[in-house]
């Protein structure tokens, strides 16, 4: 009986304080949001985790996420039992329901944003899409599945409107819900300041995390929006990045000097979107998918182990068109004006005579390219506003068949006189989303998996555009007296390590792409370059065809045209700030995550795929030594950039900058 009485004393006691806290009503107002609230949090981030190869669901991956439910549970409550009357009451109501559809939105979209790239959420994702909506509303949109769009619309509906429509049932049915449980007193304010105490305590709680997994970083352990804040708290606090002297670019002054040799021959740039080496037929003669990029290679010189530094379009465009590493930061600066501390291609050959023109089957939207183009020293750009887009079909949501090129490129080239040119063809269609099925060229099966067969489509459509536009260049008698450079800006993922399309994809899949070089009269039997090489091997590679001499400035890359060096390495960068660092030396390949995950160490001789992490046999002194390096190397190439930076804010407030955006690009629409 005493064990009875004591168990109906803490039942009475627990009855008397929820009375205290809040009336029966109000209790069920808030646990009718909050609880589904936390149902379906903690529902999205389980189903990422069992989604992922190689994850298990632990307390380790859901406790930050089971924290911050806790926290902001109790908040609100506190400020409940804080508040009861009045008009601050009302605004407490509407403020209830405002931040718990902010956060519910934000935990969806996180939710979503990992199942299309398999990367987390983060304040600097968010940075870039909210200035460019244009542009970045089609990638979060296209291909969302009509289960995600109704369980959002239910969700927010729920947020809105469920806790009034919940409430008001119950008081239809009972007429309780305004009373008070028996026996209850007014809540002293030192309860409501221990609840806010108690939330603070658990939110703290949800920010550190262990993921305690080797395959999971702790950004993808921490809450969503936990994660968003403070990745957004981390890129205010660097700001400004690394503490890094400005130091001019060795190539800064550079100028071309012709020669005995200088051949003025046209150059034509072809930029393969998306496209890693492993979907070509070069690279993979398993799968044809590119039959005349195959033919093309048995005449050309073909790089066997060639790299993209940053696997993300427009910073790959830097290192082609300029010579140089991109900068090392997600936003592109380099699109900015004079944002690029090196002449590059379009610029120096201008000096020289040439004409040029960059075409490009995107909108102009797409990563700033008008700005690019400019700074390139392109003096015409022709991007899909230009063009007519009847007969031809969408391939991902911002573009349209490469083949939409072809008529004015025809145009401009029967039209520029005779002048020697630079001309670059920006293909689109191997970008995500791959709706690249039933357009007139018809469609192969390559994949049983969707996904993968749509992209290798599109890799296909990319090989016809080829023999489309050689075919053009032959009818216009400008073939044997062209330099043909095709080379992949990325590669692109499909879930090999977790992760999908390319941004923060620093393995095999996401770098190593192809790079093909056919000058009619050259590489006859074709030539193959084994050594390690990259986008900024292309300018001096070209340079040296044409017979030119750099003179006041020096390129980092190599000249393919003969042996590279053994002893090379080859450093690469996430796109993402602070997501990985990697360096290659022959066949080792060191990834740093920036302690976000463990350190990952491959031989690719022997383990191609990457699949095993030799990081944890290896000196520890020794990968520090590797760490270090790569973050000398991003402050180095940061230091070009920053030096840009000083330049143009020596000159704020003293003379007005009066150019326009479009300054020195002749829209050719």
């Amino acid at each position: 009986m005493r064990i009875g009485r004591r168990q109906d004393g803490g039942e009475t006691a627990l009855r008397s304080f929820l009375g205290a806290l809040l009336e029966r009503r109000d209790w069920i107002y808030l646990l009718s949001l909050l609880v589904p609230f936390v149902v379906y949090d903690l529902a999205l981030k389980a189903s990422n985790v069992v989604s992922q190869p190689g994850l298990v669901l632990v307390f380790d991956l859901m406790r930050s996420d089971i924290f911050f439910d806790l926290g902001y549970a109790l908040f609100w409550v506190g400020m409940f039992a804080l508040i009861r009357t009045g008009y601050a009451r009302q605004v407490v109501v509407v403020l209830f329901h405002a931040v718990t559809m902010l956060v519910v939105l934000v935990s969806t979209f996180a939710y979503q944003y990992f199942r299309e790239t398999g990367t987390t959420l983060d304040y600097g994702v968010i940075a870039a899409w909210l200035p460019n909506l244009q542009e970045t509303l089609p990638v979060i949109t296209q291909g969302v599945p009509l289960s995600a769009w109704l369980l959002l619309a239910v969700a927010v509906f729920y947020v809105t409107m469920g806790p009034w429509l919940v409430t008001r049932l119950l008081e239809r049915r009972r007429g309780w819900l305004g009373e008070r449980f028996s026996g209850a007193s007014e809540v002293p304010f030192s309860a409501a300041l221990g609840l806010f105490l108690i939330a603070i305590g658990f939110g703290s709680l949800s920010l550190l995390v262990d993921s305690g997994q080797a395959s999971a970083s702790k950004t993808f352990a921490r809450d969503p929006l936990v994660n968003v804040v403070l990745t957004g708290v981390e890129e205010a606090y660097n700001e400004d990045g690394p503490d890094v002297t400005p130091v001019e670019s060795p190539a800064a002054g550079a100028s071309l000097a012709p020669t005995s040799g200088t051949e003025k021959r046209n150059v034509v740039l072809i930029h393969l979107e998306s496209t890693r080496a492993g979907a070509t037929t070069p690279y993979n003669t398993d799968l044809q998918t590119t039959p005349f990029l195959n033919d093309l290679a048995k005449n050309s010189l073909l790089a066997s182990r060639y790299y993209t530094t940053v696997p993300h379009s427009s910073k790959a465009s830097v290192s082609v068109n300029c010579g140089i590493e991109p900068h090392l930061v997600q936003p592109v600066t380099e699109s900015k004006p004079d944002g690029i501390p090196a002449p590059c291609l379009a610029g120096l050959l201008k000096d020289q005579g040439y004409d040029s023109a960059l075409f490009q089957s995107s909108t102009e939207d797409f990563e700033d390219f008008r700005g690019l183009v400019r700074n390139f020293g392109y003096e015409e750009y022709y991007p899909l506003e230009s063009m007519n887009p009847d007969g031809f079909k969408k391939t991902n949501y911002f573009g349209y068949e490469d083949d939409i090129m072809l008529e004015p490129s025809k145009e401009w080239l029967e039209d520029r006189g005779n002048d020697p040119f630079v001309a670059e063809y920006l293909l689109g269609t191997g970008h995500h989303d791959y709706q690249c099925l039933g357009t007139s060229h018809g469609q192969k099966y390559f994949s049983d998996k969707d996904l993968t067969n749509r992209y290798l489509n599109c890799v296909r459509l990319e090989d016809i555009f080829l023999k489309n536009l050689f075919e053009q260049y032959e009818e216009l008698g400008l073939y044997e007296d062209t330099i043909f450079v095709i080379y992949g800006d990325h590669g692109e993922a499909f879930g090999e390590h977790g992760r999908f399309q390319h941004d923060d994809v620093v393995w095999e899949e996401g770098l190593k792409v192809p790079l093909i070089i056919h000058a009619p009269g050259l590489f006859e039997g074709g030539k193959r370059v084994e050594g390690l090489s990259n986008h900024t091997d292309v300018l001096p590679t070209v340079l040296e065809m044409l017979g030119y001499n750099v003179e006041g400035g020096e390129y980092p890359g190599y000249s393919l045209l003969h042996p590279i060096p053994e002893d090379r390495t080859l450093r690469f960068s996430c796109f993402h700030q602070n997501a990985c660092l990697a360096s290659m030396k022959g066949y080792e390949k060191y990834i740093y995550h920036y302690d976000n995950r463990p350190d990952e160490l491959f031989d690719l001789s022997k383990d191609p795929l990457e699949k095993q992490n030799l990081a944890g046999g290896q000196d520890r002194a020794e990968l520090d030594e590797r760490r270090k390096d790569l973050l000398a190397w991003r402050s180095e190439v940061d230091a070009a950039y920053n030096w840009l930076a000083r330049g143009s804010s020596s000159t704020t407030g003293s003379e007005e900058d009066t150019s326009s955006p479009n300054d020195g690009v002749e829209d050719g629409g």
